[in-house]
């Protein structure tokens, strides 16, 4: 008699073909999605770098503009190294960090709970549409004149302008992820006895986790875009006063350099929040 055996892995049945499939071809099929995501994203770095290096000779080789030489990767690069060891990159980089994120937090606690009225109120949606819309489109730097005037210090208008700039994603997001809910949570809520705050904390907040994570995330991509015109405001720190310093001192190979560390910082928030986002799917999934 012939028996048939079957292997149970993450429960479910595998059929004795394919139980008897070569492990490494196996892990070689899971594993060749990120190989091949690596590399592309591997050769699009490599070939951001060869049109960086590219424009970088053109500029060194033309009498005109060989002054900004130092865009070029090779001074930029070891500019940075200097900046790095010698401390300077972190002393820029706190003072903005700090900024960013006060600035998200004041976003954060405006726009949560507006984005709640607008999501559950019809009312207040209908309301606040028109003006919203309307503020929405006025560009952050644009309030920097009010800035000046309101805030004692250049601080608190710069905290001003990057919680004007963010808040907006964070409003609407936060309205788009309430009106998503499934209604009959909220029904099943009431009828067992929930009170308001506990309807809050228990089915709103919760269900919506995700998109307050994916407002605040687009909120960190204009922030961040706003931060550097914003710290030309009178302030000696941050990114933006160290790419302001070094244009008018003339240092081009700091000022790339410094561009370069505001890229991979952004970078690097912006996937945080990322893989932020992406665990809290799998959480809600399971």
């Amino acid at each position: 008699m012939t028996f048939r055996l079957l292997a149970f892995e993450g429960g479910g049945a595998l059929t004795a073909d394919a139980s008897r499939t070569p492990l490494a071809q196996r892990l070689g099929a899971i594993a060749l999605p990120y190989v091949r995501s690596g590399a592309l994203a591997l050769g699009g770095m490599a070939l951001l770098f060869v049109f960086w290096w590219f424009g970088g000779y053109l500029i060194a080789s033309n009498p005109r503009t060989e002054a900004f030489a130092g865009f070029a990767p090779a001074p930029t690069l070891a500019r940075l190294m200097t900046m790095i060891s010698s401390g300077e990159v972190i002393g820029m980089t706190l003072p903005s960090l700090w900024r960013i994120g006060l600035g998200l937090f004041w976003a954060v606690l405006i726009g949560v709970p507006v984005g709640l009225l607008i999501g559950r109120i019809p009312v207040i949606r209908e309301l606040t549409n028109i003006p919203f819309q309307f503020l929405r489109m006025i560009s952050p730097l644009s309030w920097m004149p009010v800035a000046v005037m309101a805030f004692a210090t250049w601080d608190g208008a710069i905290v001003f302008l990057i919680a004007v700039a963010a808040v907006w994603p964070i409003v609407f997001a936060t309205a788009a992820g309430v009106r998503r809910i499934d209604p009959a949570w909220l029904k099943v809520a009431r009828n067992l006895g929930a009170r308001p705050y506990h309807m809050l904390v228990a089915v709103l907040l919760p269900a919506i986790a995700q998109d307050i994570l994916t407002g605040i995330r687009l909120a960190l991509g204009v922030a961040w875009i706003v931060l550097v015109p914003a710290e030309y405001l009178g302030v000696t720190s941050g990114l933006g006063y160290a790419i302001n310093d070094a244009r008018d001192t003339l240092e081009y190979d700091r000022l790339a350099a410094t561009v370069l560390v505001i890229g991979v910082i952004g970078f690097a928030l912006d996937l945080m929040l990322q893989q932020l986002i992406q665990r809290l799917s799998w959480l809600r999934q399971e």
